[in-house]
């Protein structure tokens, strides 16, 4: 079970994500309501979309509770970044930590290491941290914090389900299900290397 502080700091990210008012976007986004911009902007960006993607596999490797606690953790911190962001704080080395995150949550699927649940929840709610701030920071002048946020966390959980969902499609594949598994984590990595260079 999750502590209390952990709960608090979630319920301020996500209320911080609720209240916020405006922030600056990126030119070249379009103008799209919030909901769908926040949905289309994890969806829309490679280093994003294998990210959230490996959070689902690697939650499908661990299996049992981490099914469910991986992903939410990623969401919950993803949703406190975003509401840091949405307020004004920059977080450093964003695109750094993106990056990052689609390399070592592929490695962590490639090499199957049995994580203790809460360093899984850990490693994952550390990298959503940067992912939040990225879509925070690039919500669009005119959207609802709140609408904004909804798309993306949608997104978010249908790219979680996504990865969770091949993971587990591996796995009754008897023969392959490791194979396939270590494949992929593999691939994620190098496309995180990449996204880097």
């Amino acid at each position: 079970m999750l502590n209390r502080s952990v709960v608090r700091t979630a319920l301020a990210g996500v209320l911080f994500a609720l209240m916020s008012g405006h922030a600056s976007a990126h030119v070249g986004h379009g103008e799209v309501d919030g909901l769908m911009h926040g949905f289309m902007h994890p969806i829309g960006g490679l280093d994003h979309m294998l990210a959230m993607v490996a959070v689902g596999l690697l939650a499908a490797v661990l299996g049992g509770r981490a099914l469910w606690m991986v992903p939410a953790a990623f969401m919950v911190m993803m949703a406190v970044g975003a509401g840091l962001a949405m307020s004004g704080f920059e977080l450093p080395y964003v695109e750094l930590g993106i990056s990052a995150s689609v390399v070592a949550l592929g490695v962590a699927v490639a090499l199957q290491i049995p994580l203790p649940l809460t360093f899984a929840m850990g490693l994952a709610g550390f990298f959503a941290l940067f992912h939040g701030a990225a879509h925070g920071a690039e919500m669009p002048v005119d959207a609802s914090g709140a609408s904004y946020a909804a798309g993306f966390l949608a997104a978010t959980a249908l790219l979680h389900l996504a990865g969770i969902g091949l993971g587990l499609g591996a796995s009754r594949l008897v023969s392959t299900s490791n194979v396939m598994s270590k494949i992929a984590g593999c691939a994620i990595a190098i496309a995180g290397v990449f996204l880097a260079a």
